[in-house]
């Protein structure tokens, strides 16, 4: 048995975050998102390093494995602006919990049903995000 606190499930926050916390969160991410297309692009790189079979769903990059041609291509950094914008419109809205609902839906819905995304990849997307 593990001791790790790191292998354990996050615990889902039962109550809203304070308006002090929401202040914090959303200076942070702002100071990430004035360079959201290379922070974008990191993050994608380090998803498709550390988890190559995520890259099954980008025909335009699959055989790719360098990071550096990964870095080059105009297609990641497109897709790596959109992951961060989709995640600037949940940050600036998360006093609107209908916004972020609606976002996360429509991204959700598109991922699963017209790409066919297994939901875990979104889960291990959001630890890369977090590292």
């Amino acid at each position: 048995m593990m001791d790790d606190k790191r292998d354990e499930e996050p615990r889902e926050r039962l109550e809203p975050l304070s308006d002090a916390e929401l202040a914090i969160v959303q200076d942070t991410w702002g100071r990430v998102y004035e360079n959201c297309e290379d922070v974008g692009v990191t993050i994608l790189i380090r998803f498709f390093v550390n988890f190559p079979s995520a890259k099954q769903y980008f025909s335009q990059f699959q055989d790719m494995d360098d990071p550096e041609e990964m870095e080059k291509s105009s297609q990641l950094r497109q897709h790596a602006r959109r992951v961060m914008n989709a995640i600037n419109t949940v940050v600036e809205n998360l006093n609107d919990p209908d916004k972020v609902s609606s976002v996360l839906n429509i991204v959700g819905k598109a991922h699963a049903l017209k790409h066919k995304v297994e939901p875990v990849y979104f889960k291990i997307l959001s630890g890369v995000i977090l590292e």
